[in-house]
């Protein structure tokens, strides 16, 4: 599963506390009915090449922007300046470009950042800052993340500081080190790390602040980040969270845009949901559809998170309507 701690399935602070069963045990391999039978007929599968995201109308999901995330002690108003040239650059069709360029183009983060930065004219008007330094830019160990490191090195250079990307890991790895100034910026995702913060900096049974609001999340993960010594740029539009896909010839033929339009349409027994195993039992993924759109699918495939056994049961139409992650680079239409 690619970012595994960063997409979660079920809430971070529960992830922490190593109590995965509490949001539902994980489920048999293979196809299987769900917990409550659906009724009516249902969507068959349609296979087909092009993947398209049905819209999220009533906001299950919560609010995984990327943002960039500074040491406190490097954040000075021409550094951040230079990160938020990257956050107005970005929208989510933007990201799913990149990650192609990576992911099916095969070319580097490096390359393709590069190659992006100079088709948007990213580094134009960017003010040089006083005296410079020495920033090291962390990446989490997946391609899109490193990519958007590549894009904070590129602004960054350009406003005169000597910066360079490191790969580290996951954000239990990179995290600590970004609060310690031992690196000092990283590309970051504001609902997930909001919920990675909070029971760190507020105790365990803290409320959450990561919602479907970005205004909410921004709010409560700067406040978070200040206990911390971390503050964040401007959030970008791109967005990398939980989606449901299906095939276009499968939105086509039966008139879908968004989940509301899958849960009225499409509930029923003919409709065959995929994704990891722990998704039935899980808020962000066929539970919440259940419980946010009354969606019921006919039978569940116990397949990956997001990941090529999802994308290739929905291209082969073993598959009605499969979790994704929204900035996939398999989404890129042409």
């Amino acid at each position: 599963m690619r970012a595994v701690e960063r997409l979660s399935l079920c809430s971070a602070g529960v992830l922490m506390a190593g109590l995965l069963a509490a949001c539902g045990e994980a489920g048999s391999s293979g196809t299987e009915a769900p917990a409550t039978a659906a009724s009516g007929a249902g969507c068959a599968p349609v296979a087909g090449q092009q993947l398209v995201v049905l819209e999220d109308d009533k906001k299950l999901q919560n609010t995984d922007n990327v943002v960039p995330a500074v040491n406190k002690k490097v954040a000075t108003p021409e550094l951040i300046a230079a990160l938020d040239k990257v956050s107005d650059a970005l929208d989510t069709q933007k990201l799913i470009n990149l990650n192609k360029a990576v992911d099916v183009d095969r070319k580097t983060p490096k390359i393709a950042a590069e190659e992006f930065a100079a088709s948007a004219n990213l580094v134009a008007g960017i003010a040089k800052a006083a005296g410079g330094g020495k920033i090291t830019i962390g990446a989490a160990n997946f391609s899109e993340n490193e990519t958007l490191a590549e894009l904070y090195r590129v602004v960054l250079t350009a406003a005169g500081y000597t910066a360079t990307v490191q790969k580290i890991g996951n954000r239990e790895l990179y995290e600590p080190a970004l609060e310690k100034g031992e690196i000092q910026v990283v590309p970051e995702y504001a609902a997930t790390l909001a919920d990675f913060l909070n029971p760190k900096v507020n105790g365990a049974n803290a409320p959450a602040i990561s919602s479907s609001d970005l205004d909410k999340t921004m709010q409560g993960l700067k406040a978070a980040g200040d206990k911390v010594g971390i503050v964040f740029g401007k959030p970008s539009s791109a967005q990398d969270q939980n989606a449901f896909a299906v095939t276009k010839e499968f939105a086509d033929k039966y008139g879908l845009r968004t989940l509301s339009d899958l849960a009225a349409k499409c509930s029923g027994a003919g409709t065959v949901f995929g994704g990891p195993p722990e998704c039935p039992q899980r808020p962000k993924c066929q539970l919440g559809l259940e419980q946010t759109y009354s969606f019921k699918a006919g039978s569940f495939s116990t397949l990956d998170a997001g990941g090529p056994q999802t994308k290739n049961g929905l291209k082969t139409g073993t598959i009605s309507v499969g979790l994704v992650f929204s900035s996939d680079g398999a989404l890129a239409s042409g």
